[in-house]
């Protein structure tokens, strides 16, 4: 692809009027953080979980079954299918989308019960889906979580070395998919380090004072 061992800036987006976003508890918002496979979302997210555990953190809909350990209403809240019909055609997902025969979805009312208490949110999940929440929750900020270099993530999603090397392939082709849709995002973040990029998220999501480019160090620029 196109910037193969290229390094991603971190970098501070705009509004679609073009103004530069500045965020700020006082007016919380959405923050949907999305990005390809094996970059690090989920182990992000949790490390922003600990930062800041009073934010509201999205718990998806699906109609699949809990599997073994998972909690309804924490893990997912499970439904059979003629609830998720009734809450598409209610308008009660922010999203949705299926894989593997099940469907998952974002629901509507506790993000926005959570903001009206003055509580940022944050969801977690895929391209298709973040571009469904910017249609449906215009204001909502899109972050991107980059990998440090295309190299790096061809090597985390081929050093598993639990999926077929076409399972490995077509992960692959989906991530320069979703890579080349950085574009779209209001944020982007480089998780060269878990932590570090857990914080920069929460400094987004509290509006830090000083510009993306300045908080960039050298952990994400390799000569």
């Amino acid at each position: 692809m196109s910037g193969v061992g290229q390094d991603y800036p971190v970098t501070r987006g705009a509004d679609r009027g073009g103004e530069p976003v500045a965020g700020d508890l006082s007016r919380p918002r959405l923050t949907v953080v999305s990005g390809p496979s094996g970059v690090g979302k989920s182990s992000v997210v949790g490390q922003l979980r600990l930062l800041e555990p009073n934010l509201y953190f999205s718990v998806s809909v699906t109609t699949r079954a809990p599997r073994p350990g998972e909690v309804d209403g924490n893990h997912y809240h499970f439904v059979d299918s003629a609830e998720f019909d009734r809450m598409v055609a209610g308008n009660r997902l922010l999203e949705w989308a299926e894989f593997a025969g099940n469907r998952y979805g974002t629901p509507r009312e506790p993000v926005e019960q959570a903001l009206a208490e003055g509580r940022p949110a944050v969801l977690e999940i895929e391209l298709q889906g973040a571009r469904q929440v910017r249609a449906a929750m215009p204001e909502a900020r899109l972050v991107m979580l980059m990998p440090p270099s295309w190299e790096e993530l061809v090597g985390r999603l081929t050093g598993r070395g639990t999926e077929t090397e076409a399972a490995v392939a077509a992960r692959l082709a989906e991530a320069e998919r979703e890579l080349a849709a950085a574009g779209e995002f209001d944020e982007r973040v480089v998780n060269a380090d878990v932590e570090v990029a857990a914080r920069r998220l929460l400094d987004l999501i509290a509006g830090g004072g000083d510009s993306a480019a300045e908080r960039c160090d050298d952990t994400e620029h390799h000569e």
